[in-house]
C-alpha cells in the first residue's frame, strides 16, 4: 500500500515538474501578498496548482462565453480564479470598469496577448509604458474629424463595389463574410495605407485566410497550457499553420510599405517641381496613417525603423479591417432577421437621399440617426472584441475596502458586459431602441464598450463608426437582406474577434 502512495505521489511532482516546465518563468513572480488579497475574492477553488486549467482548455471555443457566464452568475461583480500559477480576476460591474479602464496606470496588456507578440510585436495594439503614449499620441491625428471626411470617397466606392458583388449573386444562398471582409480590407488599405488592394477583384482572398489561421492558432495557444513553450508549440499543427501564415502576413505587409514608399516618394518628387497651385493641390491631399511613419523613418533612421512600421502596419491592418467586418456581417444577420427595423432603416434612408443614387456625404451620416441605433445595439450584443484583459503593475483599489493586487490578470468581458441586465432587460433580444435618447439617458457610460475605454480606447471607432454607417446604408438603399441561418444554428465563438462556429447565410436582392 505504502509502494501504491509512493509511485502515486511520484507520478504528481512530475506531472506538476512539467506543468510549471510549460509556463513562463515571468508569470509566477507572485508575492504573499497577491495571494492573500487574492483568498478574500470569491471564486471557484479549482484544482491543486492547475487552478482552473482543465476548465479553460476543456471543451470546444463555442463553449467559453457560456463558461465565463457561469462564473459571473456563481460569482457576481468580481471573479477570482488560478490558472496554472496565473492570478485571474474577472471584473463585471461597470462601477469597477470605470476604475480600471479610465486609469492612466492600468494599460499593460494581460497575458493573454503574449501568443500576439510575434505577429504585431510591439504594435499600438499591444505596447506599453512610454512607448505606447509616443505611438498613440503619433497616430492619433490620422484620425482627426476633417481627414475621416476625406477618406468618405474611397469608402462610398468600396461600399458600391460590395452591392454590386451582392447583387450579382442573383438572390442565391451566399456567406456574408466572404463579401464583407474583402470590402472592409480594400478600405483600409486605400484609406490606412494610401494603396488600392482591390481585394474584392479576387486579390487579397490569402491575406484573410491567413488572418483565421493565426487568429485560431493563437486563442488556442491562450486556452491549452501544453502549447505556451515555443518548442512545443512549433511541433503541433497550430504552431506550423501559424508560422507558415506569419511568414506570408510580414511579406504582405512589408509589400505595403514598399508600395507606398515608392508612391510617396513619386509624390514628393512631383511637389519639388510643380508650380505653387500644384504645391496647393498636394498639401490638401489626403495623408494615409502609412504615410506619417514614411516620414518618421526618413527624419529618425534609428530611431523608427522597418520594423516599426511593420508592427504598426500589421496592427493596422488587422484591427481597421477585421473588427469591422464582423460588426457588419452581425448587423446584417440581425436586418436579415428583423424586416421591420430593415424597413425602418430604409424608410430613413430614403427621406435622407429621395432617388437620388448620390454618394453618402458626412453630413448625411449625421442625419442616420435610426440606423446609428442599429450599429449601437449590434456592437452591444456582438462586440467585436469580446474579451479584454490587463496585468496589473500595482494595486487596484476598489471601493468598500476592495483591492485586486499587483500582479493579478485582470479580465473583462464586454460581451458580458453588454448583457447586464441591470442596463439592458431582456438583453437576447436586438432592439435599436435601447440607444434612443429617452433610454440612454442615465445609463453608466462603462456599461457599453465595444470599442474599450479610457486612455486605451479604440483610437479607430470614429472611422469605424462611418464606415459602417457608409457601407450598410448602401446596401439598404439599393437591396434586401433576408437572413438565411436560424438564431438556434449558431453560437458565438470569442476568438481574437467575435465571430459564428457557423458561417452566416443571407440572400441579398435588388429593391
Amino acid at each position: 500500500m505504502f509502494t501504491v502512495w509512493l509511485v502515486a505521489l511520484i507520478i504528481i511532482i512530475i506531472l506538476i515538474l512539467i506543468i510549471i516546465s510549460l509556463l513562463p518563468l515571468e508569470l509566477f513572480d507572485l508575492s504573499w501578498k497577491t495571494i492573500t488579497l487574492m483568498r478574500r475574492i470569491h471564486g471557484p477553488k479549482g484544482l491543486p496548482v492547475l487552478g482552473e486549467a482543465l476548465n479553460v482548455a476543456a471543451g470546444d471555443i463555442s463553449e467559453k462565453l457560456d463558461y465565463l457566464k457561469s462564473l459571473q452568475e456563481k460569482y457576481p461583480r468580481l471573479t477570482a480564479l488560478w490558472v496554472v500559477g496565473i492570478p485571474v480576476v474577472i471584473i463585471h460591474e461597470p462601477e469597477d470598469l470605470e476604475i480600471i479602464m479610465g486609469s492612466p496606470h492600468h494599460i499593460t496588456k494581460g497575458v493573454e496577448y503574449l501568443p500576439i507578440l510575434p505577429w504585431l510585436q510591439e504594435g499600438l495594439l499591444v505596447s506599453t509604458g512610454e512607448k505606447w503614449h509616443k505611438r498613440r499620441k503619433l497616430l492619433t491625428p490620422t484620425f482627426h474629424f476633417r481627414i475621416l471626411e476625406d477618406n468618405l470617397q474611397s469608402i462610398n466606392k468600396h461600399a458600391r463595389n460590395l452591392v454590386r458583388n451582392l447583387l450579382n449573386e442573383n438572390g442565391k444562398p451566399i456567406i456574408a463574410e466572404n463579401f464583407i471582409t474583402l470590402c472592409a480590407l480594400d478600405i483600409i488599405c486605400e484609406t490606412a495605407m494610401g494603396i488600392s488592394l482591390n481585394s474584392q477583384d479576387n486579390e487579397g482572398k490569402e491575406y484573410v485566410h491567413a488572418i483565421k489561421k493565426v487568429s485560431s492558432s493563437v486563442v488556442a495557444r491562450v486556452l491549452k497550457i501544453w502549447l505556451k513553450r515555443d518548442i512545443i508549440f512549433y511541433l503541433t499543427k497550430y504552431g506550423r499553420d501559424f508560422y507558415k501564415c506569419l511568414s506570408f502576413l510580414h511579406r504582405f505587409t512589408e509589400k505595403i510599405i514598399r508600395d507606398r514608399k515608392i508612391s510617396y516618394a513619386a509624390e514628393k518628387a512631383k511637389e519639388t517641381v510643380d508650380n505653387i497651385e500644384d504645391e496647393l493641390h498636394l498639401v490638401k491631399k489626403r495623408k494615409a496613417f502609412l504615410d506619417s511613419l514614411i516620414e518618421l523613418d526618413i527624419k529618425y533612421p534609428n530611431l523608427f525603423t522597418n520594423t516599426d512600421i511593420r508592427e504598426e502596419v500589421d496592427t493596422f491592418m488587422f484591427e481597421g479591417h477585421d473588427t469591422t467586418s464582423a460588426a457588419l456581417v452581425f448587423a446584417l444577420y440581425q436586418l436579415g432577421l428583423n424586416p421591420e427595423i430593415q424597413e425602418r432603416a430604409f424608410n430613413e434612408l430614403k427621406n435622407i437621399f429621395g432617388d437620388s443614387q448620390r454618394n453618402a456625404t458626412l453630413k448625411d451620416l449625421q442625419e442616420m440617426h435610426y440606423l446609428e441605433k442599429v450599429i449601437k445595439e449590434t456592437l452591444r450584443m456582438y462586440p467585436s472584441v469580446p474579451y479584454i484583459s490587463r496585468k496589473l503593475t500595482q494595486d487596484l483599489e476598489l471601493d468598500k475596502g476592495v483591492i485586486i493586487p499587483s500582479g493579478v490578470n485582470a479580465v473583462i468581458v464586454p460581451f458580458l458586459v453588454h448583457r447586464n441586465t441591470r442596463f439592458y432587460p431582456n438583453p437576447e433580444v436586438f432592439n435599436p431602441e435601447r440607444f434612443s435618447h429617452e433610454n440612454s439617458k442615465g445609463r453608466h457610460p462603462y456599461c457599453y464598450i465595444p470599442f474599450s475605454a479610457g486612455p486605451r480606447n479604440c483610437i479607430g471607432q470614429k472611422f469605424a463608426m462611418m464606415e459602417l454607417k457608409v457601407v450598410i446604408s448602401t446596401i439598404l438603399r439599393y437591396s434586401k437582406i433576408e437572413t438565411l441561418t436560424k438564431p438556434e444554428e449558431i453560437s458565438l465563438t470569442p476568438l481574437l474577434i467575435l465571430r459564428s462556429n457557423k458561417p452566416i447565410q443571407i440572400k441579398v436582392t435588388s429593391r
